[in-house]
């Protein structure tokens, strides 16, 4: 048997930008993206803290070190600039690897940038 499992979560993340003129996805910082071993085009779960909306979509690399978390398409009617997001990558493993699993966290500080935790 496999469950899906939460693969990474990227914590603390803020929307920077909006574009309701792209046909969808979130826009990541490439920088992030490898953080938490997210690929183009994967599709990640969005949690919006600040409204509650959850939503799936796909993501595009953004330039490395910017900070860019950014909402297209119908996805930007779901948050809005400031609002705090979790964004989570899931993957399938089988059993045995479920009853350790462990996921990468990365938690960022207020510009998006990741951050240590104790």
């Amino acid at each position: 048997m496999f469950r899906m499992m939460a693969k990474s979560k990227i914590q603390l993340a803020k929307i920077t930008n909006k574009n309701l003129n792209y046909l969808g996805s979130i826009k990541i910082d490439r920088t992030l993206m490898d953080l938490a071993d997210i690929y183009p085009y994967e599709i990640v779960l969005i949690v919006n803290k600040t409204t509650g909306a959850r939503f799936e979509t796909y993501v595009l690399e953004g330039k490395r070190n910017s900070g860019q978390i950014e909402l297209n398409g119908g996805a930007a009617r779901l948050g809005e600039i400031g609002d705090e997001l979790i964004i989570i990558s899931n993957e399938f493993v089988d059993e045995e690897k479920a009853k350790k699993y462990k996921p990468k966290l990365v938690f960022l500080n207020s510009k998006n940038k990741p951050i240590k935790r104790k």
